[in-house]
């Protein structure tokens, strides 16, 4: 309702700042209708937390009061994590002087989803408060169009279908993640557009946004996306087609504008890595 982050309301919760009818509250609370949510909310911060820098690469391909779609490159997060010392989108945005929605925790305003940093393709950012909180609700209403397109090894039988298998941390703890039992649900449903001899070009078309779903899903289905060697991918194949990361593009995102109500739809084509290894795929 605020947009702030789980570990932000937690502290909140813990630090005395939430009554539930003027009462100080337990993170396990449970609000019933009817009740009366007092919270207190930090000041705003007086400066970006992102060191706005130009991100080479990084396109806009549309933008207006309320949002910005962009084209994101291979290597860039979408916003700065710890840990991370490289790109992000916020920062190539907020370099070209876009101003971001102030909505969300202070290292990711604006961001109401996310592109892995080697997964390249189509992604919004919300500059209002109303288009942040519009998008925020689509996409966990499942009403956003997220289509990608990858390469697989080998040939899923059946061609095309759905994996309904629910994802959370791999149990190895090494930042994977897994097809896990009691994990949170996940729906992937995939197409196959062009088979080849020794991988397939799929069209997916995703229902949640759990992390890295598309890669595991498809690694639990022995068919990890090319280049994906945290999950599993043939090394020996992907440096064959010149290929440095999974092969993985969020080709379109489709949705209905925050503010205006009409549908939109935007495309991104591959990028020349990805490009050259279908080539090579089809050559052999």
């Amino acid at each position: 309702m605020f947009g702030l982050s789980r570990t932000r309301a937690a502290e909140l919760i813990s630090d005395g700042s939430v009554l539930v009818d003027g009462a100080a509250a337990a993170k396990s609370d449970r609000v019933q209708a009817g009740t009366w949510l007092d919270v207190t909310l930090p000041p705003a911060p007086t400066a970006p937390v992102a060191r706005p820098e130009p991100v080479p690469g990084l396109q806009i391909l549309y933008e207006d009061a309320d949002i910005v779609v962009v084209d994101k490159p291979v290597g860039v997060v979408a916003h700065p994590t710890v840990g991370w010392t490289g790109p992000s989108v916020i920062e190539g945005l907020l370099s070209a002087g876009v101003q971001v929605a102030t909505s969300g925790a202070a290292e990711r305003q604006g961001i109401v989803h996310r592109l892995d940093a080697n997964t390249t393709g189509v992604m919004v950012v919300a500059k209002s408060e109303t288009a942040y909180s519009t998008l925020k609700r689509a996409f966990k209403e499942r009403t956003v169009d997220k289509r990608y397109h990858t390469l697989a090894q080998g040939h899923p039988d059946p061609l095309r279908g759905t994996i309904d298998a629910p994802i959370d941390r791999h149990p190895a703890g090494d930042g994977r993640f897994a097809v896990v039992a009691g994990g949170r649900p996940a729906v992937t449903h995939y197409d196959t557009l062009e088979a080849f001899r020794a991988a397939s070009l799929l069209e997916i078309k995703l229902e949640t946004g759990r992390t890295h779903q598309i890669r595991v899903h498809l690694a639990a289905m022995r068919h990890p996306c090319v280049g994906d060697y945290l999950y599993g991918a043939d090394p020996t194949l992907a440096a064959r087609l010149g290929v440095a990361r999974q092969w993985l593009h969020a080709v379109r995102l489709g949705f209905d504008h925050p503010t205006e109500g009409r549908p939109v739809e935007f495309e991104s084509p591959y990028p020349e890595d990805l490009t050259k290894a279908v080539e090579q795929l089809r050559e052999d």
